[in-house]
């Protein structure tokens, strides 16, 4: 059954743009010619859709928010830069998603994410799937978000940092550094509480890997040790895990140093 585009007639849609069937536009939108909509999205009212920007199938935008603008980079020089959000995203109201910058070249959001309301994304930021920004939180340039992580209503994050997967940061956090993989952080500057469990549950981590990522968030987190230590420390104590190894990558991949324990 073929479905049909609904543009509400107060709506401004550039002829240019690629609209796919089963979108719905709502009223005093504003879509620009470079983007692309994928089917049965639903665009609010009020919204801003433009630069070039790719949104994938059954997304919903909500009243007022404003995505491909320009980033808030002074470098930026009007580049060709790209928006690319994936499928089944929900974005709430007044939520802003901007344009990458030549660095990076796009701003990158994957699947079944869940925007709140006043949520920022800024220029080259990497989010992955079935994250939760809550209300107000705030990703500067060039952070990457792990899949599955949530971050609380008003956080901030520093630019270039990095939030773990399946992590949890509490709200009104201050994040100046990278957010461990499945941990609980909290405070201003954020410090690691503990690792996630009821994420890993939600997860189905099993519960051997768990145990593994108490004993190795005890020794990097608790212990007071160097990193290196603690490192060599988990080597030689605990089981070969894919979650602790995940943990242990991380923490060595980490070029901004990575939120200590409290």
């Amino acid at each position: 059954m073929n479905k049909n585009i609904t543009i509400h007639p107060n709506a401004c849609v550039n002829p240019k743009a690629k609209i796919d069937k089963g979108v719905i536009i709502g009223a005093y939108s504003i879509i620009g010619e470079n983007v692309k909509i994928g089917e049965d999205t639903v665009i609010g009212s009020s919204c801003v859709i433009d630069g070039r920007t790719q949104m994938g199938k059954r997304c919903k935008v909500f009243t007022g928010a404003v995505i491909g603008s320009e980033p808030q980079d002074l470098k930026y020089q009007g580049e060709k830069t790209q928006v690319i959000i994936g499928d089944d995203n929900i974005i709430r109201e007044y939520v802003t998603i901007n344009l990458g910058t030549m660095e990076k070249g796009k701003t990158v959001v994957g699947n079944k994410n869940l925007f709140m309301a006043y949520s920022h994304v800024a220029h080259d930021c990497i989010v992955g799937n079935e994250t939760v920004i809550a209300n107000v939180g705030t990703l500067a340039g060039h952070v990457t978000v792990e899949d599955r992580a949530i971050i609380g209503g008003m956080v901030a994050i520093h630019q270039f940092s990095r939030v773990g997967k399946m992590s949890i940061i509490g709200g009104c956090s201050k994040v100046i550094q990278d957010i461990p993989p499945f941990a609980i952080v909290d405070g201003h500057p954020a410090k690691v509480y503990g690792i996630n469990s009821i994420g890993l549950k939600r997860g189905n981590v099993p519960v051997a890997s768990v145990t593994n990522l108490k004993s190795a968030f005890k020794i990097l987190f608790k212990l007071k040790l160097s990193t290196s230590s603690a490192l060599k420390k988990i080597k030689d104590n605990i089981p070969e895990d894919p979650y602790v190894s995940y943990l242990v990558k991380f923490v060595k991949k980490s070029q901004r140093g990575f939120c200590k324990g409290s």
